[in-house]
């Protein structure tokens, strides 16, 4: 510890030293041309932006082209002037120092850097870990001051593998803010943290019912503090899904009980993680790295002009994705930056894993560090994004962290759209329906997702709807989905693209995809409601839309209970039978076998499960997809009955010593050898 230390030191050191030149010439350009982007220097401390003792507080930014910089404390967040402003001293790489004699606690800062003879907007800056109303100043506090009783010995749960997830996305506001869900704070943090909680059938409703329904991990919509909510104006019920970042490293304040305390809205999130981890349950965060709401009023300009995002030739800013800029994580200062702000949240929030919104849009390499960092602190952690842009992009297409290039970042996963479509239909035509609807020619890319996206002989890669070689070198890599924030709920989209079918057929339907998505090899990802036929009144884009069509009314519990049971008893399943989630791609080649049915739009394989370990030695797994029931052949075995459309044999049930299996419309059936 002593060396690496000393290493580290020593490290730091050569660096200042090797960069010193540079941070000498940005210093004498501050009042003539800027530098271009690569020539700016590399600052590696971890003492960005504020540090506070009892007896001082020691300022430090990173603006290497500013021509002056000041920092200004406030009393209180709501005062119209500073009640002093300390003037920042060039410094080593790029950096602006100002050092407060005294204690500071509990009191607002902002930054104000000066370029081409001008004073930019008032930033908190970009690194704030609490922050006032509305995310305008950062606070000077205590971090301790935040932790609930129990704290620091909070743990999440531990996986062996990646596969052992099941993952849950939700929203805070939409899971708590019915008045059926039973819970006090609604749309809160805390809400998520409360238990007893129950609907009026007397069902266990918000953290009770995930604990319930079994999955491993929740994946919460951004928590960061963004830009769209008036935090000053809860009473007006905004809504907004969060992908418009403001400060990333300080919580939302509209998920907190007082967004005007700083320390409240940390707690309270804490509290919420603590919760969830008594449980048993993960929090993965929703992280929205790849862009800020405003590119010009953004924390990040204000401090550093241009540098944090990528630009078109003629100096507009890219779009990748799709919201007007994208940060340009391949710069050295974009990527610490990133790296940092996970760790944060890793090690004082407990986070146990990040989804990466449009990750592709980040470079290949910046990826890999964040993984690498990240296993430091935690060797259970998730990490998995979309692997795609929501645009074109001036990052060359081999450098982009995309699905197609997962294979070059072991231990990261992305979303497999393959399966997803191939399952419901495109998300670009809510007419069109899949495999789900009878649309035969699909099975191919259902396959594709049953092997999680890895090689397998058996596939026709050339057949499979998006993907046209297998991305993911093990199922560890592919998230397999059929609905999630984004686009129509599974429920709307299976109304919309079969308008004839009737209600007990939609449950079917719906029952069917879920029953994909959990029993094939690699991560599974549940939309929140989904387990309940969730509904947005056929809404595709919610991303703003009212309470009335975002929040989950926990009646549906009660109505679709039969459909509740039949998730958590296929989670159970899962979590049960290892040979559902095998480790490797060489097991899945080995162990998982299609056959061939003779009937389009129906899929069946079988699992070498004693192989695995698994107290089932094979297992044969059916999908049909028609709306008709079809009568396939299987391979000979002293087979059990596990699961027949949507019910779970109480019993496993001997099969016939026949040699046909008779399978209902819209539906899977899973046998068992079992001795």
């Amino acid at each position: 510890m002593v060396i690496r230390k000393l290493l580290t030191s020593l490290t730091f050191t050569c660096m200042v030293f090797l960069f010193s030149f540079l941070s000498s010439s940005a210093q004498t350009q501050r009042k003539g041309s800027l530098l271009s982007y690569d020539q700016y220097p590399f600052y590696p401390g971890d003492d960005l932006e504020m540090s506070w003792t009892p007896d001082e507080t020691h300022f430090r930014i990173w603006s290497p082209v500013a021509e002056a910089a000041e920092v200004r404390i406030y009393k209180n967040n709501e005062d119209l002037e500073p009640i002093m402003v300390l003037p920042m001293s060039p410094d080593i790489l790029g950096t602006w120092v100002a050092t407060f004699k005294g204690n500071l606690l509990h009191h607002f800062y902002t930054f104000r850097t000066k370029h081409a003879g001008t004073w930019l907007l008032e930033t908190p800056g970009i690194y704030a870990k609490a922050v006032g109303v509305n995310g305008k100043r950062a606070y000077i506090f205590d971090p301790s001051e935040t932790y609930p009783e129990g704290w620091k010995n909070d743990r999440g749960p531990q996986l062996l593998s990646p596969v052992d997830a099941v993952i849950y996305e939700l929203h805070l506001r939409d899971i708590s803010i019915h008045p059926s869900s039973g819970i006090v704070h609604k749309g809160k943090f805390l809400g998520l943290s409360e238990t007893g909680t129950k609907n009026m059938w007397n069902q266990s409703t918000g953290l009770d019912h995930l604990k319930e329904l079994g999955i491993t991990h929740v994946h919460i919509l951004p928590m960061f503090d963004f830009h769209t909510i008036d935090e000053s104006r809860l009473e007006d019920n905004e809504y907004n899904w969060g992908y418009d970042p403001q400060n990333y490293n300080a919580p939302e304040g509209s998920y907190s009980t007082n967004p005007f305390d700083p320390v409240v809205r940390n707690r309270e999130m804490r509290q919420m993680v603590m919760a969830l981890h008594q449980a048993g349950i993960g929090v993965v965060m929703d992280v929205v790295y790849n862009h800020t709401f405003d590119a010009g009023s953004s924390n990040f300009n204000q401090l550093v002009p241009g540098y944090y995002y990528r630009h078109n030739p003629d100096g507009s800013y890219s779009n990748a994705s799709g919201c007007g800029n994208e940060t340009a994580s391949e710069r050295p200062m974009v990527r610490q930056y990133i790296i940092e702000s996970v760790k944060y949240w890793a090690k004082e929030y407990h986070i146990d894993g990040f989804r990466f919104d449009l990750m592709a849009i980040h470079d290949i390499e910046t990826m890999n560090q964040i993984r690498q960092a990240l296993l430091e602190i935690n060797p259970n952690i998730l990490i998995y994004g979309e692997g795609w842009t929501a645009g074109d992009s001036p990052l060359p297409y081999e450098s982009r962290a995309l699905k197609a290039n997962v294979s070059q970042m072991p231990g990261i996963a992305v979303f497999s759209d393959d399966l997803r479509d191939a399952v419901k239909g495109p998300w670009y035509n809510d007419k069109e329906t899949g495999f789900v609807g009878g649309i035969p020619g699909l099975e191919e890319s259902i396959k594709f997702g049953i092997v999680a996206a890895t090689r397998h002989p058996q596939i026709n890669y050339q057949a499979v709807n998006y993907s046209k070689s297998p991305y993911a070198s093990g199922p560890d890599q592919c998230i397999n989905y059929v609905s999630c924030h984004d686009n129509h709920t599974l429920w709307d989209k299976t109304k919309l693209t079969i308008p004839s079918a009737t209600q007990e057929e939609l449950v079917a339907i719906n029952n069917l995809a879920s029953a994909i998505v959990i029993t094939s090899q690699g991560i599974p990802f549940l939309h929140n409601g989904v387990e309940m036929m969730r509904s947005k009144k056929g809404v595709e884009n919610s991303y703003n839309s009212p309470d009335s069509i975002n929040q989950i009314d926990w009646n549906w519990k009660f109505l679709y209970k039969r459909a509740v049971e039949f998730h958590r008893k296929l989670i159970e399943m899962r979590k049960k039978h290892p040979a559902f989630r095998m480790r490797a791609q060489q097991d899945i080649e080995k162990n998982l076998e299609f056959f061939n049915t003779g009937k389009s739009c129906v899929v069946a394989y079988t699992l070498n499960g004693a192989a695995v370990g698994d107290s089932w030695k094979r297992i044969l797994v059916v999908f049909n997809g028609n709306r008709h029931a079809e009568q396939i052949p299987i391979p000979a075995g002293n087979w059990k009955v596990i699961l027949n459309g949507d019910h779970f044999m109480e019993v496993p049930s001997p099969w016939p010593n026949i040699p046909a299996l008779n399978i209902m419309p819209s539906s899977a059936m899973i046998l068992a050898e079992m001795d």
